[in-house]
């Protein structure tokens, strides 16, 4: 390696490093296993439905364009030994038009396996990516609160992208390549056994040249990957925060970084790429070693008339047949190799289990009255830092409880628990007295509305996102719903009204117009318990006043639950829970605990000083 080489390597390492210190994902770590056949089968059993649809044609033309294309060097053997040489002009003119034939036929026969492998090959990406995508949508919130949203992004677009050449060209190639090697190791072997031998000898050879490659070769192209899902992280970030990044002047720093990131995927792929051309040499060497043996040999045998010069180029030419497939087939290891390094990535989420799963047996949820029970409730989100330290908590069916305390005190954790995002460590959430972890997923959180403090606006109409808090509601019913929580007004004075196109996170509407939006949304889905959390943070105090009439009527009979701030929205709730580091330490309406004087107490006067001082 010369110096150049050795000092760009040497920085190429050196970003790397400095890239890995920022970003380092348990799950984009280098997958150190042999090359695992299960793995493959596994992979290729997404081919499965289409077997008896498609794979008999497939192969019938496979065998059809190899039986031709062999055929073409006995056609010129005959030719030259029969037509050529004895100057048979008529005998010449016949086999040129038998060529032409044969070379028709194999041209349909190519053209219609590469149509329907083609289509097979999309049938089978297109069932993979949906596998995929339907597993990540089951999966629970500790998943993607370890992983970052651009490692998942790139695992269902990128990887999956990188197994299409394998379904469409390189499964039925390698076929082909194996028929097109035996077919022709039988004919040399056959037309002169010493001859044929001493060509195919060479093989050997190159294989015991090319094994060394091969873990090199797969170690990397999984270290491409991991580059790549690591820059598709940061990319993804990036874009999330570019607000803060430019509210900052952190865009110098935020290029320099996403430049070395850069920098390091494009060595990867240049070390990888370097290998896997390494390949191409390797053969070309040890078939112009097998060229010199041909002639130099053939020469003899034609020397001693064993072999007719006809022979001779009939066997020049299925040499050259020979190496074009033992070419394709260190191709293919190649791209098997960099498909199972993506197929490892998938398979890894595909194969995660979602920490809240359903029991076996689990029975839909009945429609609810709205009796809540909170038993004895431990959580953790990480081993030995209990967020939650036995709560018990009793909430009668149409009761609004609030929620009160510091950042990090448990109020929203526990509506995760009662929304089954997450599982307790030990106690208990029941709904009308059945415990949650006994009745199906769909059925829970079907009868229960939440809306959060950071709303999302799905790209579509204002209309379809707030039908998608019930897909089936009429016009009329989301109209009806966005009036409840006085969005209307603001909604019809838009371009195009209930039907005007937001963007991705609802980019031109304001904060408050997008709660209104997922208030509306909650309230069309009809729920019998409402969680609201820090739902009234972006709201003015006018429009919040609008919303507190309209919640008066719409949360009657409900059960809801209210983790807020503001003293506006808990005073007047049935319950007040005070919580704090977890724990439950006060219960009772707002004037009871105002009268205690304890911990609500000093958080209420604390709102009560800040406005005095904000004012």
């Amino acid at each position: 390696m010369s110096s150049n080489a050795k000092q760009t390597d040497t920085t190429g390492k050196q970003q790397e490093s400095q890239a890995g210190q920022r970003f380092v994902y348990q799950d984009d770590e280098l997958i150190d296993k042999p090359f695992d056949w299960k793995q493959l089968r596994r992979l290729f059993s997404y081919m499965k439905p289409y077997k008896k649809q498609m794979l008999p044609i497939i192969i019938i033309m496979m065998l059809v364009g190899a039986i031709t294309k062999l055929t073409i060097p006995l056609l010129i053997r005959v030719a030259i030994d029969d037509a050529i040489t004895p100057k048979n002009r008529n005998m010449l003119l016949l086999i040129v038009g038998m060529m032409l034939g044969v070379y028709i036929i194999q041209w349909l026969a190519n053209t219609f396996r590469i149509k329907y492998t083609n289509m097979i090959g999309q049938r089978v990406i297109y069932d993979l990516r949906q596998h995929l995508f339907s597993h990540i949508q089951k999966m629970s919130f500790r998943f993607f609160d370890t992983r970052p949203a651009g490692s998942v992004l790139v695992r269902v677009t990128n990887y999956v992208n990188s197994l299409q050449d394998l379904f469409t060209n390189g499964i039925v190639n390698l076929l082909i390549d194996c028929v097109q090697l035996c077919g022709i190791i039988i004919i040399l072997l056959s037309f002169n056994f010493k001859l044929g031998a001493a060509i195919i000898v060479t093989v050997p050879l190159m294989f015991v040249i090319s094994t060394r490659l091969r873990m090199k070769i797969r170690r990397a192209w999984q270290d491409v990957t991991t580059k790549q899902s690591r820059l598709n992280s940061h990319l993804n970030e990036s874009i999330q925060g570019i607000r803060v990044t430019q509210a900052y002047t952190q865009e110098k720093e935020n290029i320099g970084y996403f430049h070395n990131m850069n920098m390091v995927n494009r060595l990867s792929w240049n070390r990888a790429s370097m290998l896997n051309q390494s390949f191409g040499p390797i053969i070309e060497i040890t078939g112009a070693i097998g060229y010199c043996i041909l002639f130099w040999y053939g020469a003899h045998l034609i020397q001693t008339e064993e072999i007719t010069v006809g022979l001779l180029v009939a066997f020049a030419t299925y040499i050259g047949y020979f190496w074009e497939p033992i070419t394709r087939l260190g191709q293919m290891y190649s791209q098997l190799l960099v498909a199972m390094a993506s197929a490892e990535r998938i398979f890894e989420y595909i194969d995660e289990k979602p920490t809240v799963a359903e029991l076996p047996h689990a029975q839909d949820l009945p429609n609810i009255v709205g009796s809540v029970r909170f038993e004895n409730l431990v959580f953790e989100y990480e081993p030995g830092r209990p967020a939650l330290k036995g709560i018990n908590l009793e909430v009668q069916a149409g009761q609004s409880i609030a929620l009160v305390g510091h950042t990090g005190s448990g109020k929203s954790t526990i509506m995760n628990l009662l929304c089954r995002f997450y599982d307790p460590v030990e106690g208990r959430v029941l709904i009308d007295g059945q415990d949650i972890c006994t009745v199906t997923i769909q059925s829970l959180r079907s009868q229960i509305g939440i809306v959060l403090q950071d709303t999302f606006i799905f790209s579509g109409t204002i209309r379809d996102n707030i039908r998608f808090g019930r897909l089936n509601a009429t016009n009329e019913e989301v109209e009806l719903a966005a009036k409840a929580v006085h969005a209307h007004d603001f909604i019809v004075s838009l371009p195009s009204g209930y039907d005007t196109e937001v963007q991705e996170r609802g980019s031109v509407l304001s904060m408050g117009q997008r709660q209104l939006i997922s208030f509306a949304r909650a309230l069309l889905a009809n729920p019998r318990v409402l969680i609201l959390d820090e739902a009234t943070a972006s709201i003015d105090t006018e429009t919040e006043l609008k919303i507190q009439e309209a919640l008066k009527t719409l949360l009657a009979g409900r059960t809801s639950f209210i983790v807020a701030h503001r003293l506006s929205t808990i005073r007047s709730a049935d319950k007040i829970i005070v919580l704090d580091h977890g724990r439950m330490m006060e219960s009772g309406n707002h004037e009871e605990l105002m009268k205690e004087q304890k911990i609500y107490f000093g958080l209420i006067q604390a709102q009560y000083r800040f406005l005095q001082d904000v004012g």
